[in-house]
């Protein structure tokens, strides 16, 4: 089974970048291993409680999809904290990650796939 690292760091919204790469990741995640790790302004992407307009694609639902098939999901605790985002505010199967942590996901991965 292939193990795939999704690094983001665009914002939740205002580009589809995010959007993107976590539906790849959900559709991945059904066949291979995933792991997603938020740096930047992708660490919004897993501040919980988001309210969007109807219609509108929910990242954080997104990102919980991906997580609960499994995939290990951390927001960078540096970036959380410059964007004043407490661990207790995470979308749940998210948590607060370390550049170690990135550094051990990233040799553990066969792919490395930067949005």
């Amino acid at each position: 089974m292939a193990k795939n690292l999704f690094i983001l760091n665009d914002p939740p919204y205002g580009t589809e970048r995010s959007y993107n790469a976590l539906r790849l990741a959900n559709s991945l995640a059904k066949a291979e291993e995933v792991r997603v790790f938020l740096m930047g302004d992708a660490a919004a992407c897993a501040k919980g409680g988001q309210r969007v307009p109807q219609g509108y694609y929910n990242i954080a639902d997104m990102l919980g999809m991906v997580a609960r098939r499994s995939a290990g999901v951390a927001v960078c605790g540096t970036c959380m904290d410059a964007r004043g985002i407490a661990e207790g505010e995470l979308t749940e199967g998210a948590s607060r990650g370390t550049l170690a942590q990135l550094t051990e996901w990233t040799t553990w991965a066969d792919k490395v796939l930067v949005f």
